[in-house]
């Protein structure tokens, strides 16, 4: 029987209903038993009160101030509290739990995952923000109060499954699989004339729409490999990324004995959430299976430099260290976001990243100190800056 106290920060996108869906399969089965401390959402009110109905957190909370009356109206009578803001975000991710899935997208993420870190909480990390920001300073904050960090994204959490975290001398490498996205073979001249619409329709995965786009660009490639340094305590030089179409193999740990070990399972966000819920158990829910003989054939690619300059471009700001990830992290965003605009070019997105890369210079965020957050944030607003002057430039020159 899996026992959990949770909050879910970020309950109604696609990670949190996932969460959400997992524990309701887990009781149903009695195999699990949840008491719920708290739910943050955005901006869909009607399925922020449908979740508090349902689990009767002590609090709801809306990041949108704007949408706490009709908040408060659906939860009439219910008994749960509500409250609004980014303030109440971050103080529904310090109350008492002992499981907390991050799960905010983007940068605004970072200030609820600081908070929770603090609490000596199990923290399930699926908000990438925090780690490219301020992984140093953040892992050191969960051990420092007795917590432990469960990471989300699939593949740091297959790394996760077979990484031996009593003896990292074993370790050889770590090998990031990728899918390739959309354009895996797409000729780099057609990619000019790609729209928002093809960018955001992954073959495998379904994801929210900017990091979809991050996939068709492989900066999500990036973005985890700079996460996996961090998390595993990695260099650059021995972090590797391999198109794998099938998104079957998640990720690999090669050893020093020659041994390479993986994670498989069907493409299935669900399944690193439910290693994170039931961690150090395992739990039973509606899972795919794998069938490998219908697979037939895994198929493996080196990665296109050319095609996908983010992948460079990301590995370049890690072995820069300081700030660089937070710029590379900020300029992305900004970047992603005007493509779905329809303000910037697809191969433009690298194009802003790398002349922000060149523009924005920063000192390092000190992982020993509790304003690392507020220092990485404030790098983050300075790199925001340039790559949105830097989109208005190009736009100007067009």
């Amino acid at each position: 029987m899996i026992r959990r106290r949770v909050t879910v920060l970020g309950s109604t996108g696609s990670v949190g209903c996932s969460t959400l869906d997992l524990m309701d399969q887990a009781e149903a089965a009695g195999t699990g038993a949840f008491e719920v401390e708290a739910l943050t959402g955005g901006a869909n009110i009607a399925r922020l009160a449908e979740q508090a109905r349902r689990w009767k957190p002590k609090l709801a909370v809306t990041a949108d101030p704007a949408r706490l009356g009709e908040l408060r109206a659906a939860l009439a009578g219910t008994g749960v509290e509500a409250a609004a803001g980014d303030q109440a975000v971050i103080e529904a991710a310090v109350r008492p739990a002992d499981w907390i899935m991050a799960a905010i997208v983007g940068a605004a993420g970072l200030r609820s995952a600081w908070a929770a870190a603090s609490i000596g909480a199990t923290l399930a990390l699926a908000n990438k923000e925090s780690l490219v920001c301020c992984g140093p300073a953040l892992i050191e904050r969960v051990q420092r109060s007795g917590g432990r960090l469960i990471p989300v994204d699939s593949e740091h959490s297959a790394i996760h499954q077979v990484f031996p975290h009593d003896a990292p001398e074993r370790v050889a490498k770590l090998v990031l699989t990728a899918s390739g996205g959309p354009f895996r073979s797409t000729p780099r001249a057609a990619l000019a004339a790609i729209t928002p619409e093809q960018a955001v329709a992954h073959p495998n995965w379904s994801m929210g729409a900017k990091i979809s786009v991050d996939s068709a660009t492989m900066a999500n490639k990036g973005l985890e490999a700079i996460e996996a340094a961090y998390l595993f305590d990695m260099p650059a030089d021995r972090i590797e990324v391999v198109v794998h179409p099938e998104s079957i193999i998640h990720s690999l740990v090669e050893y020093v004995d020659g041994s390479t070990l993986a994670q498989m399972g069907p493409p299935d966000m669900k399944t690193p959430i439910a290693y994170a819920l039931a961690w150090p158990d395992r739990m039973a829910w509606n899972a795919p299976k794998l069938d490998l003989a219908a697979l037939g054939r895994l198929t493996f690619e080196t990665p296109d430099a050319d095609r996908f300059p983010a992948l460079k471009l990301a590995r370049e700001a890690l072995q820069a260290g300081g700030a660089a990830p937070i710029v590379f992290n900020a300029a992305n965003e900004v970047a992603a976001l005007a493509f779905l605009d329809r303000r910037l070019g697809f191969l433009n997105i690298a194009a802003v990243v790398a002349d922000t890369l060149s523009r924005v210079t920063a000192s390092g965020v000190d992982s020993g100190s509790d304003s690392a957050c507020d220092a990485a944030l404030a790098v983050d607003a300075q790199a925001r800056r340039m790559a949105e002057s830097i989109i208005r430039g190009i736009a100007a020159a067009a």
